[in-house]
């Protein structure tokens, strides 16, 4: 948690979303809105839970332990819709893991 960062106070992310905790948006965060460090971690893990439940849910092909840790990650940072969207979750569901670090932007070899 220490990479991501937690703020019990809302902020506008740099999308001028409204963000608090570790990363939480939605409705019900507004400017102004405080929670406690066990709300924040409650969100945490509802939120954590909502990006494994989407990635187990459309992902169609086997993955490893790895794999699945790194597209719920994914999941959990770019938001559900984008990620059901994603050029990442098309490779990997056509099992072309070997692009899917080009789909992130990355120029290293896939460890997907």
């Amino acid at each position: 948690m220490e990479n991501e960062g937690e703020r019990l106070t809302a902020y506008p992310d740099t999308n001028g979303t409204w963000t608090i905790g570790i990363g939480h948006t939605g409705p019900e965060v507004y400017k102004g809105l405080t929670i406690t460090q066990e709300a924040s971690r409650k969100l945490l893990v509802a939120d954590v839970a909502t990006a494994a439940d989407t990635v187990i849910r459309v992902v169609r092909v086997a993955l490893t332990g790895p794999q699945l840790d790194a597209l719920i990650a994914l999941t959990f940072n770019i938001g559900v819709p984008r990620f059901l969207t994603s050029t990442v979750l098309r490779r990997v569901n056509a099992g072309d893991f070997a692009n899917v670090p080009n789909a992130c932007g990355s120029k290293r070899p896939s460890t997907v």
